[in-house]
């Protein structure tokens, strides 16, 4: 057997510790036969067949979402009002609920984004963020037709230019 390498800060994760509290609480059922393993033996231990439906995938994900929100707003208990809009104070724990619904939905094969993770997202913006505005002016797109003039404009010069220049160099009297 190979020596085996730390990889890490030698802390479980929390999904980690997420999926043992599910798998403790019965909401993950896993079927497998285990059968004896040597340590002679050169094959790893078989690997654990899920049958899940999409109805059983759906509320592990539902259940697994509440508790990335409720570490969210665990985490937001920290953050004072007048720090609700400085990034580098949310940033934490904004990032931690968004790479738990992902990390989950991966996990699951629910498919992100999808509509429960739009939801946790957009309830954390009206719940915490929803005072906030921003300190610079923020730029739009300009509207369709204006950014159609901006593009044909340019095109539509070149090849007038192009032709005045070739005019122009046909003259056969040298330029003081």
């Amino acid at each position: 057997m190979a020596p085996r390498t730390q990889t890490g800060s030698g802390r479980l994760s929390r999904g980690l510790l997420l999926l043992w509290a599910l798998l403790g609480t019965g909401l993950c059922h896993v079927g497998a036969e285990v059968e004896g393993f040597g340590q002679d033996a050169r094959t790893s231990p078989p690997v654990a067949e899920l049958n899940w439906t999409a109805q059983l995938v759906e509320e592990t994900y539902t259940n697994i979402t509440q508790k990335c929100w409720e570490f969210f707003v665990d985490l937001m208990r920290n953050v004072t009002a007048s720090e609700l809009c400085e990034w580098k104070v949310i940033s934490r724990p904004y990032s931690l609920l968004q790479a738990c619904l992902e990390g989950w939905a991966d996990s699951l094969r629910y498919g992100y984004p999808n509509a429960l993770a739009e939801q946790y997202i957009f309830q954390s913006h009206h719940r915490y963020f929803h005072n906030c505005t921003l300190e610079h002016q923020v730029y739009f797109d300009p509207p369709e037709d204006v950014l159609l003039a901006m593009i044909i404009a340019p095109i539509c010069l070149i090849p007038f230019l192009v032709t005045l220049v070739i005019w122009r160099s046909k003259d056969g009297k040298a330029q003081p």
